[in-house]
């Protein structure tokens, strides 16, 4: 990260809040030290969006015992009893935001206080790091929520008032491509008009900026931000698609009913598969009253086995573990080919193949749409394709083979470069903190 020309201030940080992962950015020792990725687990700058929360554990102020990161992932596939909540993120702008949900052991946590638990841990990893942060820089995506500006309004002061809950007095947000464009633009050594595709595990967007070694004295860079737009379309979309078309389909999703009378037979309803792949909305599958109504629902299904299959899951709460070999399964074939999915928990022998062609075939939909988003970027700044001379690929989706290729397609002439997929946009945030915040 690129050095400060004096000392920073001791009580900033920067906070890449991620959907899938999150990363810290605080001041580096000495002066003109510069902006640091602080080690969140181990040596590791980047840990998951995840928290865990025991069923059996002494509840305190703090709230319910927790682990955060890879403790809480690795607490859920050692099989602990508890609860593991993901895709956080995803929360706000929604009605979830003020609701409380079950996290096992007869307890019961907001969605808020959840939220802010994550981000005190991150304050507290920032603290131990030998700052003391009152003020933060914040990413944020082009759009928490698509086409509804108050929804929008919302999900930012939702976070806002999460990270002032957690002892942040002065916060500040930055666009997350914009921060990725920043940390290109060390490396850049001539000015350039770059596409950043930030694509990540909630949004996919664009940010189309003027770069350069002169313009990144500059603190006032609004100028330089040529165009910005994004969709709330990116990797747990690709989870929810893989696990219906590869998983759920095994368990009656599509799936026809019996033939009866004069009558073709009926597709079974489909809302629990939705929801069933969506990983916040996973839990309300297991309500008493849903798994009643679902295990009355036999008739319904043409096979059996399907109706079978679907009970396990809701009976032995098994869908998360779903989604989460849904998740493996992408991440599989996203460098081309195929993969076979092991179900055996739910059935003995139950392996399902999983194909490129099928992968390709549920997410070509989401992909066209995340490359129109990147087209529309470039057009809403009165510019075309050939006029962009960087494409700058950051977040985690941006490994997928099929997606990564697909957006480039339409700037044949451009540069391709690929950041950290993890910490271009937490490195940028530090930038941006360091100028804004600077004495």
């Amino acid at each position: 990260m690129a050095s400060s020309p004096s000392a920073l201030p001791r009580d900033i940080c920067a906070i890449d809040f991620g959907t899938s992962n999150s990363a810290v950015a605080v001041p580096a020792a000495g002066d003109g030290g510069g902006m640091r990725l602080v080690p969140l687990e181990g040596q590791h700058t980047t840990m998951p969006t995840a928290v865990f929360y025991f069923a059996e554990g002494r509840h305190d102020a703090d709230g319910p015992p927790r682990a955060f990161g890879r403790a809480a992932m690795a607490a859920y596939e050692e099989g602990v009893d508890g609860r593991l909540m993901r895709s956080m993120k995803s929360i706000l702008g929604s009605s979830l935001i003020d609701q409380v949900t079950d996290v096992g052991g007869g307890r019961g946590v907001k969605y808020a206080d959840m939220l802010a638990g994550y981000l005190k841990h991150l304050r507290r990893q920032a603290i131990q790091n030998g700052v003391e942060p009152r003020r933060v820089v914040l990413g944020r995506p082009v759009y928490f929520v698509d086409e509804d500006p108050a929804r929008d309004a919302a999900a930012q002061q939702s976070l806002a008032d999460a990270a002032r809950a957690v002892g942040f007095e002065d916060v500040q947000f930055q666009f997350e491509p914009i921060a990725a464009a920043f940390d290109y633009e060390q490396q850049a050594t001539r000015e350039q008009r770059v596409l950043v595709a930030d694509i990540g595990g909630g949004t996919s967007d664009f940010s189309l900026v003027r770069v350069g070694p002169e313009r990144v004295k500059r603190l006032d860079r609004r100028d330089d931000i040529l165009a910005n737009h994004g969709v709330h379309i990116a990797g747990t979309d690709f989870d929810r698609h893989i696990e219906l078309a590869g998983i759920l389909r095994e368990f009656g999703y599509r799936a026809l009913g019996p033939a009866r009378a004069g009558q073709p037979p009926r597709e079974v309803p489909s809302g629990v598969y939705f929801d069933l792949a969506t990983w916040h909305l996973i839990n309300t599958c297991y309500s008493p009253q849903r798994v009643m109504e679902l295990r009355n629902m036999k008739p319904f299904y043409g096979d059996v086995r399907h109706h079978q299959r679907l009970m396990t899951v809701l009976e032995e709460r098994l869908g998360h573990e779903l989604a989460h070999r849904a998740e493996d399964a992408k991440i599989a074939v996203s460098g081309g080919g195929g993969c076979q999915i092991d179900l055996g928990l739910i059935e003995s022998g139950l392996l399902v193949d999983l194909h490129e062609e099928t992968a390709v075939g549920a997410l070509q939909s989401d992909i066209e749409r995340i490359a129109a988003a990147g087209r529309e970027t470039v057009a809403m700044a009165g510019l075309t394709p050939a006029d962009v001379d960087a494409l700058y690929f950051t977040g985690g989706s941006t490994g997928m083979r099929l997606l990564a290729e697909r957006i480039a397609s339409d700037y044949p002439d451009a540069q391709k470069v690929r950041g950290d997929r993890f910490a271009s946009v937490a490195t940028g945030l530090g930038l941006h903190a360091a100028r804004l915040f600077a004495r």
